[in-house]
């Protein structure tokens, strides 16, 4: 059960206050709290909602009729009949989710908005609403396996179900840049399969158009740690799971993937805006003349000092913000 906490300890090393953490909540899972009868109620609860979520919609027998329409962004203008099935296709799904009592209900999980469930398909969505995503897919699947779950394991075999799915869009190779990077991290995909993401990019004078300085911040604090691990080739240790991962989330055997090759590969229900040829030409010049030459011995000099630029920036934002950061997103990555 859940348990909520409330102020801190000064005796915690990263936490610092003003007012001796008045005002401060935290909830703490405590598997014993409570009597066995109100934790057999709450799991109760909680197995009731899990088989019920979509109730509403499977109940009316729901499905959309009316196909989705595709516009491109460089269309000026709309036409009728776009706008006109666009909003009859909107006004068809929304009909669906209406009550009986003429309201739409909703969750109003605050934070829970990014923690979604497994979908029906078997794949994870970028939040509660979202249709199933490669990256969100295939990092839950690790995350379950890493937490203990066998290849079927997880609740109605969601371990099963979710690598079905992976492998049924081409495999793990599909996912978008972020879960390329961490996944190579892990150990259970290599960085010769991803686009260059230098730390050189952080030696920029500020008069140079693509300063980091004017990226959106969430952006630029996300690259930072990453362009350090792409820097250091940072792998973690590769253990018997991790090889037997290696073979679980690829058609093909591990040894055998031609990786330069799939570094632009993104699944359809990742790839929002793909890849002009001019980007695709600037990530093939960094990769294969700019990568090359920074990590040979006559410019490795250059790439050190780039790591060790970009690790003392990432202190620093640690330090400036007393170690909260600006988001979840990069905080994990600085930590690991």
């Amino acid at each position: 059960m859940w348990k909520i906490k409330f102020g801190g300890s000064a005796e915690e090393p990263y936490l610092f206050s003003t007012n001796n953490f008045h005002g401060r909540q935290t909830w703490e899972y405590d598997a014993d709290a409570g009597t066995p009868e109100e934790r057999a109620q709450v799991e109760k609860a909680r197995q009731h909602f899990y088989q019920n979520r979509f109730n509403l919609l499977r109940e009316k027998k729901f499905k959309q009729s009316i196909p989705q329409e595709k516009v491109d962004d460089d269309d000026e203008k709309i036409s009728y009949k776009t706008a006109d099935a666009t909003m009859r296709r909107a006004i068809n799904f929304w009909s669906a989710l209406q009550s009986p009592h003429g309201h739409w209900p909703a969750l109003n999980a605050g934070v829970m908005y990014y923690v979604p469930p497994l979908n029906e398909d078997g794949g994870w969505g970028l939040h509660i609403e979202g249709p199933s995503m490669m990256m969100c897919t295939v990092l839950n699947y690790l995350a379950m396996r890493i937490l203990g779950e066998g290849p079927d394991g997880g609740l109605n075999s969601a371990c099963s179900r979710a690598r079905k799915w992976i492998l049924d869009h081409g495999g793990a190779m599909y996912s978008a840049c972020w879960g390329k990077t961490w996944m190579a991290i892990l150990g259970v995909y290599d960085w010769e399969g991803s686009n260059p993401m230098p730390p050189e990019f952080w030696f920029h004078r500020t008069l140079v158009p693509l300063h980091p300085s004017k990226m959106f911040c969430y952006c630029r604090l996300t690259l930072m740690p990453m362009s350090y691990f792409y820097g250091k080739r940072f792998v973690g240790p590769i253990t018997p799971l991790i090889q037997q991962l290696r073979e679980e989330i690829y058609h093909q055997p591990y040894n055998q993937i031609k990786w330069p090759r799939v570094r632009h590969f993104c699944a359809e229900e990742d790839n929002n805006y793909p890849n002009g040829r001019l980007q695709r030409l600037m990530w093939d010049g960094f990769y294969y003349v700019a990568e090359p030459l920074l990590n040979s011995r006559l410019f490795r000099r250059i790439r050190e000092h780039a790591v060790q630029k970009t690790i003392d920036y990432i202190h620093y934002e640690d330090e400036n913000s007393r170690y909260i950061t600006i988001g979840c997103v990069e905080k994990v990555v600085n930590k690991y």
